[in-house]
């Protein structure tokens, strides 16, 4: 259960999504809904009655260019955050968030800002299935080691456990974690690629024939508005999920319990 009120949230992250669906229709970018934002478009024709985020793809050229236009193509109460304008941003992925709200999702990974919407690059990546097992792997090893660089290293006391976190940080920093796993995204071009990579956290499930499956963006209904779902959803959500249509039983239902929430306080005032 949440220790909050899940629908006023489902709602504010609803007016970010139309809000960038209007700014990818006025400057020509593509996005896609993924994982449980799509599985709630097709299942539930909005949110999963208890999904408390919201994801979004978008090919990495289409991303890019929405990092450098963002505070212009925006309004402001909205403001793409990733590690290519915040060099203290602990993620591999962006997001767009509201500014007007507070949200601290974990305090053992403190990163102050609004209520949001998670937008994953898409980039390419190798046919070979070896290839693409090596490929995950190097990913995987890399998000991980993000993951301890940012991380608390005494979470759980001054014992073993903070030794990993201690150590990752004698090997690497954050800005050069974050440079080496965006070079590895990019190895496989995504204009040049039969294969593309819709969300890498999401494994080899996410590497899908990017004609056939991804396609151009397909409208599809969410909460009564139109916004872009796949070419082919289904084979998507088939291959990540399997049978997708059928709703998990209550014990492997997954929420978050944000360390703290406010829709209505500027996260700046927060932070004051």
């Amino acid at each position: 259960m949440t220790n909050y009120e899940i629908r006023p949230l489902q709602l504010r992250l609803l007016e970010i999504l139309l809000e960038i669906h209007k700014v990818c229709e006025e400057h020509n970018l593509r996005y896609y809904l993924v994982d449980g934002s799509l599985i709630g478009a097709i299942r539930h024709k909005g949110f999963i009655p208890w999904d408390d985020d919201m994801d979004i793809a978008m090919p990495r050229t289409d991303y890019e260019l929405l990092i450098q236009h963002c505070k212009e193509w925006l309004p402001k109460r909205y403001e793409f955050v990733c590690y290519e304008n915040d060099k203290n941003y602990p993620l591999q992925f962006g997001k767009i968030q509201d500014a007007q709200s507070t949200l601290i999702e974990r305090p053992h990974l403190y990163y102050l800002g609004g209520v949001y919407v998670d937008i994953f690059p898409i980039d390419g990546a190798p046919e070979n299935k070896l290839c693409q097992h090596l490929y995950n792997i190097k990913y995987k090893y890399l998000i991980k080691a993000l993951y301890f660089i940012h991380r608390d290293p005494y979470r759980h006391g001054h014992g073993p456990s903070s030794w990993i976190p201690l150590l990752t940080r004698k090997f690497y920093t954050m800005e050069g974690l974050q440079k080496k796993i965006k070079k590895h995204m990019m190895k496989y071009p995504f204009e040049t690629s039969k294969i593309a990579a819709v969300n890498l956290n999401d494994g080899l499930g996410s590497m899908v024939d990017k004609e056939d499956v991804l396609g151009e963006p397909t409208p599809i209904l969410f909460e009564g508005k139109t916004v872009w779902g796949m070419k082919d959803n289904d084979a998507y959500l088939t291959q990540l999920f399997g049978d997708y249509m059928t709703p998990p039983p209550a014990n492997k239902i997954h929420q978050h319990n944000f360390y703290y929430m406010d829709l209505e306080k500027p996260y700046k005032e927060y932070k004051q």
